[in-house]
């Protein structure tokens, strides 16, 4: 087992290996430059294709906000998120967030999947802290998290 402090003195005790919490990274230079205008843009590994097929048919209301972009640019981004789906290319990452979602489901929200919230259950000043700010802002903790390792630095 080994142990790291993060935060403002937060204990975290991991006893997966090394491996357990790595993904393939995200390298389609348009995917990367559309999404992350805006945020982390997120390796296609944590939701099953149709919910990446969900929220590229929603674009105009991206979480609240227009992400509207040309329908080409749309197809590419589409095509490159479902390719790397959780249920099309599998791995342990992939699996232990499937293993939540409902038969059909189409999960928006990586961060509200069960999976997540058990690995993330932090007092609610962590979340608070101004290098945080949203549970979705992965490189705060995860250093490496845009190359698909979410260990902990």
């Amino acid at each position: 087992m080994r142990s790291i402090a993060m935060g403002a003195g937060l204990l975290l005790s991991l006893t997966a290996p090394a491996w357990a919490d790595r993904v393939a990274p995200l390298t389609d230079p348009v995917t990367l430059k559309a999404c992350g205008e805006c945020h982390m843009a997120f390796q296609p590994d944590f939701l099953p294709a149709r919910s990446w097929a969900r929220m590229m048919d929603s674009l105009d209301n991206h979480f609240g906000e227009s992400a509207a972009m040309a329908p080409d640019k749309v197809a590419h981004i589409r095509r490159v998120l479902e390719e790397g789906a959780a249920d099309r290319v599998g791995g342990k990452v992939a699996d232990r967030f499937l293993r939540w979602v409902a038969p059909g489901g189409t999960p928006q929200r990586i961060t509200e999947n069960p999976a997540f919230l058990r690995k993330h259950d932090f007092p609610a000043r962590e979340w608070a802290r101004a290098e945080v700010k949203t549970k979705s802002n992965c490189p705060a903790c995860h250093k490496r998290a845009e190359r698909g390792d979410y260990e902990e630095d």
